[in-house]
């Protein structure tokens, strides 16, 4: 059966600064050339995106560990209703490739699942090793993953009461070469301060969270083009975990609170010093998933402009994930919405029609 062609109007926002009046859609591809036949012909109008990234997420996952088909779909259909067509899903248990089957749901970049130290992360989510396997573990998960490794960079140490590496720089160091012998980028979860700078040593591509960046690690960040994923939807949570530590962890519960008190400070200064920032949720552990919008407006709090926090959750995303956006012959996956976003960042919890692959889903 041939899907109808579908001629879209408007404001067509191929980039920051490229503005189209129409695209068409050709057996679910776009093209910017009209067809020869007018016949069944589905018309939408708005200001079009392509479909927006959640950069950090997790598809197949609650906070207790895998879960079931139907529940990944849920998760997934919510992320779609968002606008978020595009996951790079930041480290699962769950086997998820039955979803690349799926052209109604999002696309999925995999991060495989998360390799962690031993007793130092979220039960039932990661491989938990020591240092001498990290090698192996991670040329596994490269193998397994769609480009992506994810290693969790520091965690409580119940033994000292607050936030400290998992690795040594030699461990990472020697993972993360492997991963990219295997052709693969890796990223890591970190909090705090000094795991960023053993992180950047070991040559690493990308943190998530990275609320611990200082003037050095921020420098060496935006030198040695390490991208970083603030999840500031996640870090706003950082009180109410504080509070549950508090009488047994003072410590690591102060530095949580001093965390998130400079979060947004943190953010800025990495942005003002060329750090390429991305935007992600981490939904999908304890958090909700189709946050994208709100992640989108807690980038402009942190002092990006409208345009570079569409550019963090769409173009510039898409880039970076080696991903295709609104270009010719481009898998034709959009949001449509009845207002300008560029004007207001806001507009993207409120998109009039979804796209995924040549069809209007909403």
């Amino acid at each position: 059966m041939t899907s109808p062609v579908l001629h879209v109007r408007g404001s067509v926002l191929v980039g920051p600064a490229e503005v189209r009046p129409e695209i068409w859609v050709v057996g679910g591809r776009i093209t910017y050339d009209a067809p020869s036949s007018r016949a069944d012909v589905q018309t939408v109008r708005g200001w079009v995106l392509p479909g927006l990234v959640d950069a950090h997420c997790h598809i197949g996952l609650d906070a207790h560990g895998a879960v079931g088909e139907a529940t990944a779909e849920g998760q997934a259909l919510v992320d779609r209703a968002a606008g978020a067509l595009l996951l790079r899903d930041a480290g699962s248990p769950a086997d998820t490739r039955w979803i690349d089957d799926r052209p109604d749901l999002p696309r999925l970049v995999r991060a495989g699942r998360h390799i962690a130290r031993t007793r130092r992360y979220i039960r039932n989510y990661a491989h938990e090793i020591e240092p001498e396997d990290l090698a192996t573990y991670v040329r596994r998960e490269a193998r397994a993953g769609d480009g992506w490794v994810k290693l969790v960079g520091d965690w409580i140490d119940r033994d000292t009461g607050d936030l400290r590496p998992c690795w040594p720089r030699e461990a990472l160091t020697t993972a993360i070469a492997a991963a990219h012998d295997e052709g693969a980028r890796v990223t890591a979860h970190c909090f705090a301060e000094e795991s960023l700078r053993d992180f950047a040593a070991a040559g690493v591509d990308c943190i998530e969270h990275a609320t611990g960046l200082e003037a050095d690690t921020i420098d060496s960040f935006a030198a040695q083009g390490i991208a970083i994923v603030p999840t500031l939807v996640n870090i706003g949570t950082f009180p109410s975990i504080a509070a549950a530590a508090q009488e047994k962890y003072p410590t690591y519960a102060a530095h949580l609170l001093d965390l998130h008190s400079r979060r947004y400070a943190t953010v800025a200064s990495a942005h003002e010093a060329g750090v390429p920032i991305y935007l992600g949720t981490d939904a999908g552990g304890s958090l909700p998933h189709g946050l994208v919008a709100r992640e989108a407006a807690e980038l402009a709090r942190a002092g990006l402009s409208t345009i570079e926090a569409l550019t963090a959750a769409c173009w510039g995303a898409r880039s970076w994930l080696r991903r295709p956006g609104l270009q010719e012959g481009a898998s034709a996956d959009l949001v449509i919405y009845q207002a300008d976003p560029r004007e207001d960042v806001t507009v993207l919890a409120a998109p009039e029609h979804i796209v995924m692959r040549g069809t209007v889903v909403r």
